[in-house]
């Protein structure tokens, strides 16, 4: 399975793909991150991420596309810019037929590092210590989406396994 990890984000948006199955090792296939200009106007900013998401798409050809999902902080116009910039990164898998899937911070820690409230350090080493690399991604937005496909990679078997369920359970109930 390859993924690509999105960590959203007007100025920095961390991209990275990983390659492997849940229980065995996995793979970095690459990492960045898609800039923009703090003082550029947002249409730009927006159409620059979504530039740079294409290409991202273009060069690994991702099966799915992870995405930290947008939560509440107490700055709202760094929420807004977060949710707009998860809103394009979503748009482009989506354009193309590729899956989505959302995963909360608290849960990409956990899956990473064992507790949902490690820092970014905590998860920098543990992205290290996974990929087997040298040492952390930089910046922190790169290691983040990297975690955030390692989460959906060991995630995914499981979520794919209530989805099945939830799906027979919906069809036994309309044949009865």
């Amino acid at each position: 399975m390859r993924v690509l990890g999105v960590d959203p984000g007007l100025t920095r948006c961390g991209v990275g793909v990983v390659e492997g199955v849940a229980g065995r090792p996995l793979t970095m296939i690459g990492v960045g991150v898609v800039r923009t200009p703090a003082d550029a106007e947002l249409g730009h900013r927006l159409v620059a991420i979504e530039r740079g998401i294409e290409e991202w798409l273009d060069a690994h050809r991702p099966e799915f596309v992870a995405v930290e999902r947008v939560f509440s902080q107490h700055n709202v116009r760094t929420v807004m810019g977060t949710a707009q910039a998860s809103a394009v990164a979503m748009l482009c898998a989506s354009r193309r037929g590729i899956p989505v899937a959302l995963h909360t911070p608290s849960e990409v820690k956990a899956a990473v590092t064992g507790s949902g409230r490690a820092d970014k350090a905590q998860v920098g080493a543990m992205v290290t210590r996974l990929l087997r690399l040298d040492a952390p991604p930089k910046p922190a937005d790169a290691a983040d989406a990297l975690a955030l496909a390692i989460c959906h990679i060991w995630r995914a078997p499981a979520l794919n396994r209530l989805r099945q369920a939830h799906a027979q359970h919906s069809v036994r109930k309309v044949t009865r």
